[in-house]
């Protein structure tokens, strides 16, 4: 089953969040960047589990959401293998949840509607800060590497012929929370010749699909994007590859974070791990979708988020709700 949330209870979601009465542990002694509604009493940045066993979540029903796309129904389909897994090994209904925006998907983890969640690179410190996600997996190949790119797209045609060129253009960014659409722009280009918003133009697209698929239309001169869901686009023949051009290309950065609430009784999440890392992606919907990929690594935030905590830290974000709200 496929549920979706309106732009009405995100919105009032959203209000709620930032006026939410504060009802935990003012006894805590360390929650670093966390929300006050989490302790990390053991300095991994990440929420503890509640100490109290009544605060502890076993639900009949887990809801499952998969970072927004463009076409949220195709993704249901894609995910429903890894779904009937899920079940088979926690012995729970799942449904998955078919988010409209990175907030409506952290929202609804920060008010206990959703259990299991893909979130974006850029998005997953707000999910760990704000809403007590706790990353462990991230999709990888078989030996271990995991990981995307930015890269920058212009037309096949076009003048520009490197990043420095973007100077006096309109240039889609996807929006403010996303790691490769803008926050590593932000942090990498002025190093490469230009500044976002002040040597040129930035329009928000919604999306790396609508961004890309914007350039191929000629709405946008050039687009920074992540390499993994470009590379899914051309696959299914979204694009042409023959009317766009890259440009430049960044490091690896860590792909889409899957996290667990953190408030999950201890065994339900250790069969939910479980269903992940046993999962086998061959011969699956899932797998046929994202090329390369062969299994779930285990990773945390500590370590394989420090490289976009530092992008972030360097335009100044805070994991706040109203910076949430306001992308």
């Amino acid at each position: 089953m496929t549920f979706k949330m309106t732009n009405a209870a995100v919105a009032a979601g959203l209000m709620m969040l930032g006026s939410a009465t504060v009802a935990t542990a003012s006894e805590c002694s360390e929650r670093g960047a966390l929300d006050a509604l989490y302790c990390d009493a053991n300095g991994d940045l990440v929420a503890d589990a509640p100490t109290d066993p009544a605060e502890l979540n076993d639900p009949n029903t887990l809801v499952f959401a998969y970072t927004p796309v463009e076409d949220p129904a195709v993704y249901a389909d894609i995910w429903a293998p890894f779904i009937t897994h899920l079940e088979d090994v926690t012995g729970k209904d799942v449904q998955f949840f078919a988010v409209q925006s990175n907030s409506a998907e952290v929202e609804a983890m920060r008010s206990g509607r959703l259990h299991i969640a893909g979130f974006s690179t850029g998005p997953t410190p707000f999910a760990v800060n704000l809403a007590g996600a706790v990353p462990f997996a991230i999709m990888g190949a078989e030996d271990g590497q995991f990981g995307y790119r930015l890269q920058v797209f212009t037309q096949a045609d076009s003048d520009i012929q490197k990043v420095s060129d973007l100077a006096d253009k309109r240039v889609a960014h996807t929006s403010p929370t996303s790691n490769s659409g803008n926050q590593a722009p932000r942090a990498l280009f002025p190093g490469l010749g230009v500044i976002p918003d002040q040597d040129y133009e930035v329009v928000y697209s919604g999306s790396h699909d609508q961004s890309m698929l914007g350039v191929v239309a000629g709405d946008y001169d050039a687009a920074p994007v992540a390499s993994e869901v470009v590379d899914r686009m051309a696959e299914r023949g979204l694009y042409d590859v023959a009317d766009v051009r890259k440009i430049w290309e960044s490091d690896p950065f860590p792909t889409t974070s899957f996290t667990l609430a953190h408030d999950l009784a201890p065994e339900l999440a250790a069969k939910i791990q479980d269903a992940f890392f046993t999962f086998e992606f061959e011969g699956t919907a899932l797998g046929d979708e994202f090329d390369g990929v062969s299994k779930f690594i285990p990773i945390t935030y500590q370590d394989q988020w420090a490289v976009i905590r530092e992008i972030q830290a360097s335009n100044g974000v805070e994991y706040t709700p109203q910076g949430l709200a306001n992308n």
